[in-house]
Formats: C-alpha cells, sequence, structure tokens
C-alpha cells in the first residue's frame, strides 16, 4: 500500500513549503514531519540536509534554536530552546531525546511549574550546545549549560548534566566516559562533501 493513502501518515513538509512558513532561515533538502509541533519559528534556523521526524515538540518562542547540515532528529524528541540550543553538522538525535536550556530548580528552594510567576522560582537557563558529529542516543536528556564535544556519542537512557569532552562514547546517569571513539567518520565526511560538489 501506498504512504499516500496509509491515513496514519501524515507525510513531511519539504524546504519549498518550509521557507514560506516564517522560519528565520532554511535550506536545502530539509524533511519536518506534519505531526511536530513547534513554537517561535521565528527563532529557528536550519541549514540543508535535515529531517525533523515525527511528533518532535520544539519550544523556541524565548530563545533560539539553530540546526547545522545533515541533521537528525528522531521521533518524540522535545528541545527546549529558551535558554538555547546549538545542533552542529552531522549530528543525530534519537527518538525520544530530552533537550533543556531552561529548568525549574528542584531543591525546594523556590516554586516551579509555568503557571507560577517567576519572582517566585529560581530558574537555570544556560545554552546547550552540541557539537559536529555528536550522537544522542534514545531516550537521554540533556540538562541547562551543557557542551558535548566534536565527535562524542552518548548512549542511550543517559543523563547529560555537565560538559562531556570531545571524541568520547559516554553512557549512565549520570552520563560518564566508557571509551573513546573513532575518528574515521571524519574521513567518510570528507568523501560525502567531495561527492555533494
Amino acid at each position: 500500500m501506498l504512504q499516500a493513502h496509509n491515513p496514519f501518515y501524515k507525510g513531511f513538509f519539504e524546504s519549498e513549503e518550509l521557507v514560506k512558513m516564517g522560519f528565520k532561515s532554511v535550506g536545502e533538502n530539509v524533511r519536518i514531519a506534519k505531526s511536530c509541533t513547534i513554537v517561535g519559528l521565528e527563532n529557528i534556523s536550519i541549514k540543508s540536509n535535515v529531517q525533523i521526524d515525527e511528533h518532535v515538540f520544539i519550544a523556541a518562542n524565548k530563545g533560539l534554536l539553530q540546526i547545522g547540515d545533515h541533521v537528525h532528529v528522531g521521533g518524540l524528541c522535545h528541545l527546549n530552546c529558551n535558554g538555547g540550543v546549538f545542533i552542529s553538522d552531522f549530528c543525530g538525535l534519537s527518538q525520544g531525546v530530552k533537550i533543556y536550556s531552561l529548568t525549574d530548580d528542584y531543591s525546594g528552594n523556590s516554586l516551579t511549574n509555568p503557571t507560577v510567576p517567576e519572582k517566585y522560582k529560581q530558574l537555570k537557563k544556560a545554552p546547550v550546545h552540541l557539537g559536529r558529529h555528536v550522537l544522542i542516543g534514545s531516550g537521554s536528556v540533556v540538562l541547562p549549560g551543557v557542551s558535548i564535544g566534536v565527535g562524542s556519542a552518548v548512549g542511550a537512557l543517559s543523563l547529560v548534566s555537565v560538559p562531556l569532552d570531545e571524541w568520547g562514547i559516554f553512557f549512565g546517569s549520570p552520563a560518564k566516559k566508557i571509551q573513546s571513539r573513532s575518528k574515521k567518520i571524519l574521513e567518510l565526511e570528507k568523501l560525502l562533501k567531495q561527492n555533494e560538489r
């Protein structure tokens, strides 16, 4: 059966449609699933060769989201961009990844949640930076102020609460380095770019 006849499949918006919707910028070959919820289009810049899958929620109404080239955001991801989220080229977010650049204080020293005026809360607001070739596994959570170094990978169900070095494989809650990651992907990137010309 063709996808066009499947009532459960909503399809994707393509670059040509997306550039007319009010995004800050959209490159070529960008696909965003029609089932996504995205707020703050005017604060979102997307380069080329990007795919955002089904049921992703992006809140950029009070902060920036910048997505580089060759980025994939898996289904059911949540990006809270109030403090800024910056995703570099060749990054991948697996299904259900949560990135927070703003969070409440859980210590009990302040009130929490969006129904409470800010004068009663102590919010942590800080940008999140993902370096080139960063991969984040399914169900992982990245907290405000985190930067993940170039070439690093985070295993599924990990909690990233502190910056991570370059070229490591990290796993756990909190995420800890378990081994180094190969740099062969840099050679493959070079070949891809040569073929794209």
